[in-house]
């Protein structure tokens, strides 16, 4: 075979590495107490081994029982889904032995997880089930005020407040093909979980831990693991595709492992090699019998599902009349979009005429501001939303400037008054007509060279004469109305 060919098709078999991505995605649930005991499920905890007990750290003899809480969790992530929900399930030991799970074994879900099929967008579901969470590895304690370093032990300690801690993985079928698509997928599924109000699905607080299994081809597959952050993750993705595909252009082979994300080097890196379903030794767990999930009135919990993402895109497009930009910016933060929806059915009891845009650009623009400055969050409010549609429909309807919209919206955050009544504290008011008149006939006065420069073509001029007029009024003057009259005036 000539060697022109023969690199030809070297080439055209690299061309054609396509990745394939399939995700395992972790996340902790919301529930008061942990998965088969009674120790509280508290992640904001920081004193290591409060929340533990006999049943979560493993003695002999304690039996766990099934937190109900958990399961009708994991159920309605299921059915937001549309996936199958099984008739009966049941629980699994996995077998391997870390310092971070006392027992020796986790318990979780082999070959009847609680939900199986359905996807999100376009990416398949493979299953949905529950398991328990792992304590935490700290391989350096907190520093300590007074307390030399060098006097501290040089170990690795363990802190079992979340072991046994409700936690969902759901695994997809290898349909992404890049690190966009990992990224999307996981944000959606955050947005989801928080919707449903089952999780917060943190992951720099861990609740959310995304795991990748990538190939090139369906070849050899790679696992990454322990990445804190959807930035990181994006990283990892695109390094690793790149790494694998300069590996098989040199003929090197793929190992099957287990890496890890290192932040300094912005590369990824070996762990371990990757274990088998059957090094866990899986087996049914004997403490726990199977169970229908009929129990769990299917139906009832199905019809009471919130509004989910897609659906919510949709109608606000179609009834706010919203850009994709606009929409995706508050279906993605859940208490700004229902912040927003609130105070726009009280908008239309102050006014008939103020569009719904200027609500959100006063919202995303002048409020998410003064609350970022503050790092106050929408419940951290002082006024309502009706107070805000008010101070909206008093800008939009022109009755107040621009500026004095966003002087009164501060002293708003800062005192949580309807704007008439912040107004009428501070003496603010919009000038009359008659004002409005004698204002526009003086600066017209005033200024001779900008009304001939008005006749000479130049419409710039009629602004410059605009702000002369909102200025002899101190800013109280109605915008439109001074146009009008600015008009009226500098008409031959």
């Amino acid at each position: 075979m000539p060697k022109v060919f023969f690199y030809a098709i070297i080439k055209t078999l690299m061309d054609e590495l396509k990745p394939t991505i399939g995700l395992e995605i972790h996340a902790e649930l919301k529930t008061r107490t942990k998965m088969f005991c009674d120790s509280l499920n508290d992640p904001d905890e920081t004193r290591p081994n409060v929340n533990v007990c006999p049943v979560c750290m493993g003695h002999p003899g304690c039996l766990p029982t099934i937190n109900k809480k958990a399961v009708e969790s994991v159920i309605r992530v299921g059915l937001a889904l549309g996936s199958n929900i099984a008739p009966v399930t049941k629980f699994d030991r996995k077998n391997y032995f870390y310092p971070d799970l006392p027992k020796g074994y986790q318990i979780s879900q082999y070959d009847q997880p609680l939900v199986s099929g359905g996807e999100m967008h376009g990416v398949r579901i493979t299953r949905v089930h529950l398991e328990e969470d792992t304590g935490k590895l700290l391989h350096e304690l907190p520093a300590v005020e007074g307390e030399q370093r060098e006097d501290r032990p040089d170990a690795s300690f363990v802190d079992y407040n979340r072991a046994s801690v409700p936690l969902m993985e759901l695994v997809t079928e290898p349909d992404l093909r890049s690190a966009e698509d990992v990224i999307k997928f996981a944000k959606e599924l955050q947005l989801i979980l928080r919707t449903l109000g089952v999780s917060e699905a943190n992951m720099e607080k861990g609740q959310m831990r995304v795991e990748v299994n990538l190939s090139l081809n369906m070849g050899t597959k790679v696992e990454l693991k322990n990445i804190n952050s959807f930035k990181a993750v994006e990283l990892a993705v695109a390094y690793e595709i790149k790494r694998q595909k300069e590996m098989i252009e040199k003929g090197e082979k793929i190992k099957q492992e287990t890496r890890g994300w290192d932040e300094k080097k912005q590369a990824t890196f070996s762990q371990r090699s990757k274990e088998e379903a059957h090094d866990y030794r899986y087996f049914p767990e004997p403490d726990l019998p199977p169970f229908e999930t009929s129990v769990f009135d299917i139906d009832g919990l199905r019809a009471t599902l919130p509004e989910m993402s897609e659906a919510k895109r949709e109608r606000f497009a179609n009834e706010y009349k919203l850009d994709k930009e606009r929409v995706e910016l508050l279906v993605l933060d859940k208490e700004l979009s229902d912040y927003f929806e609130q105070a726009v059915s009280e908008l239309k009891e102050y006014s008939a005429t103020c569009p719904v845009q200027t609500l959100y650009n006063y919202l995303t623009t002048d409020l998410k501001a003064l609350m970022k400055e503050s790092e106050a969050l929408i419940a951290d409010l002082k006024f309502t939303p009706r107070h805000f549609a008010h101070l909206v429909a008093l800008a939009g309807d022109q009755k107040i400037t621009s500026r004095m919209a966003k002087d009164i919206l501060t002293k708003m955050f800062e005192s949580g008054l309807d704007p008439e009544e912040i107004m009428a504290n501070e003496g603010i008011s919009v000038s009359g007509d008659e004002d409005a008149e004698a204002a526009v006939k003086k600066v017209i006065e005033a200024n001779p060279q900008a009304v001939a420069d008005y006749k000479k073509g130049k419409t710039a001029s009629a602004q410059f004469l605009f702000g002369k007029a909102m200025g002899e009024l101190k800013g109280r003057g109605n915008p439109q109305k001074l146009k009008e009259l600015i008009e009226k005036y500098l008409k031959p």
